[in-house]
């Protein structure tokens, strides 16, 4: 009954999900931060810049982003992102597009979390000689962070599961190879409980370890 299974890399597609995830995670919040600096920042321009993207970005599809970043910035425009295959070129634009999609959504959780900084510590910093940058990485951000550590766990567990995404433009990932073993054996139903407890063990643990955490460092007001 399970023979079949041999003939399938499905650790290997996991793993591809793993380093789509992880990826995809540092740079969306390393870009979700910028963007949550920029949503709160007092110039203008920035503060535009921020909420158009992400209001933009939010009401795209995840699929259409991702194969704009196929055709439109790989076939149409040239872009490989330094990759010398096809494979690895497919996997270094699905990470762009799945950056670019999650940082909006770690922007608003980020930014829900310095709305909770009280305005007397700002006021207090700024009132010490401390600039805006300043203010913002040493005094609101730090908190921020630790009041948010729920609500971007959530937005990682979904980032796992939006990684399936990928397999619309090739990336040899677990939703790739589900397709692919459903086409070719008649065991839909043992493999869709296969893949689908494949993403549990992925995302549960995780889910339970960082709402630990989220207690553990959540600020006392």
């Amino acid at each position: 009954m399970f023979d079949f299974l041999q003939d399938y890399d499905i650790l290997g597609a996991f793993w591809t999900t793993i380093q789509l995830t992880f990826w995809s995670a540092i740079g969306s919040l390393v870009w979700g931060t910028l963007l949550a600096a920029m949503r709160v920042s007092p110039v203008p321009l920035m503060r535009g810049f921020g909420t158009v993207y992400v209001n933009i970005v939010r009401n795209i599809p995840l699929t259409v982003i991702i194969v704009f970043t196929s055709l439109g910035l790989f076939q149409t425009l040239g872009v490989s992102l330094g990759a010398k295959d096809f494979t690895g070129i497919n996997f270094r634009l699905a990470v762009l597009g799945l950056i670019a999609y999650t940082a909006a959504f770690v922007c608003e959780a980020l930014r829900s979390g310095i709305n909770t900084v009280p305005l007397g510590q700002v006021e207090a910093a700024r009132a010490i000689g401390l600039n805006f940058t300043q203010t913002l990485r040493l005094v609101v951000l730090p908190q921020a962070f630790r009041s948010v550590v729920g609500p971007l766990t959530n937005v990682l567990i979904a980032l796992t599961k939006n990684t399936t995404v990928a397999a619309t433009i090739g990336v040899a990932e677990a939703a790739l190879l589900m397709r692919e073993m459903i086409e070719n054996e008649a065991q839909l139903i043992l493999i869709s409980v296969i893949f689908a407890f494949g993403f549990i063990c992925l995302t549960l643990p995780t889910g339970l370890f960082l709402n630990w955490v989220a207690k553990k460092v959540a600020v006392k007001r």
